[in-house]
């Protein structure tokens, strides 16, 4: 796990550690020292550590005057035994909220499993965000499978094309609008009924 870094091509365009509304403002990394692990598997430095065992971030974008952020998770998102969505919640998503973010772009494809507890953290955030969205980009299939099964995918976007996106290949705009049209044809109701 140490080799997977957070993804670095859009670092001439936004780094958390500059921006001062990030919750991440001031943090220096290290490219030596290997500070962080989850379990006994140490990672990257680049990551950030939001106060849970398991779950680490990097907000690779926001903006703020479109009001999103595009972030990417690494290891197990664990709520059974750490509550990893209250401390996703209130480290990282209410700051971002606070300052008028409320489209969210998590990027799974460096989640490796999914353990749940109740859903009240993550109605609070559905509620907290009004006319936004989250959007759960390249999850893994049984981590989706894992969210349904509790019902929590009903507070987040996902499936179809959302499920295999080369995001890599986009600017953080494109990207957000690429999303943003997928968003608003699920929520057609001609959408949806011609997929029916």
């Amino acid at each position: 796990m140490h080799s997977i870094e957070p993804y670095f091509n859009w670092r001439n365009l936004y780094t958390a550690e500059e921006d001062f509304r990030s919750p991440f403002h001031g943090r220096a990394y290290s490219e030596v020292y290997f500070t962080d692990a989850i379990y006994d598997h140490l990672i990257h430095p680049q990551w950030d550590n939001i106060g849970s065992s398991t779950l680490f971030v990097k907000i690779l974008f926001a903006e703020y005057e479109d009001g999103y952020a595009i972030i990417e998770l690494l290891g197990e998102w664990n709520d059974t035994l750490y509550n990893d969505v209250m401390t996703l919640k209130r480290e990282v998503i209410d700051i971002l909220i606070d300052e008028g973010i409320n489209k969210f772009v998590l990027i799974g494809d460096n989640v490796l499993s999914f353990h749940s507890s109740d859903d009240s953290y993550y109605e609070e955030w559905f509620d907290d965000i009004e006319d936004g969205w989250v959007v759960m980009l390249n999850f893994r299939q049984h981590i989706l499978d894992d969210f349904k099964q509790v019902a929590i995918d009903n507070y987040f976007i996902s499936g179809g094309p959302l499920n295999d996106f080369a995001w890599g290949s986009f600017r953080p705009m494109q990207l957000f609008q690429k999303i943003a049209q997928i968003v608003e044809r699920r929520f057609d109701v001609g959408y949806l009924i011609e997929e029916q």
